[in-house]
C-alpha cells in the first residue's frame, strides 16, 4: 500500500494499530493521520524502542495485514 492510500484511508486502519499498539492514543492516532514515520516514531516513544526495532514492528504489522 502506498502512503497516499494509507492516508486516505487511515481511519480504516486506527482500529488495528490500537490493537496492536495498545499504549497508542486517540490524541495520537489523530497526530499520526496515516504517516508512517508518524506512527514509528509514536511506537518508540510509548514503548522505548529504537527506531529500527519501531520500523520493523510496523513493517510486519502493515505484512501481517495485507498493506
Amino acid at each position: 500500500m502506498n502512503r497516499d492510500q494509507m492516508e486516505g484511508n487511515w481511519k480504516q486502519f486506527t482500529g488495528k494499530a490500537k490493537e496492536q499498539w495498545g499504549k497508542l492514543t486517540d490524541d495520537d492516532l489523530d497526530v499520526i493521520n496515516g504517516k508512517r514515520e508518524q506512527l514509528e516514531g509514536k511506537i518508540q516513544e510509548r514503548y522505548g524502542k529504537s527506531k529500527d526495532a519501531a520500523k520493523k514492528e510496523v513493517d510486519t504489522w502493515f505484512d501481517r495485514n495485507g498493506w
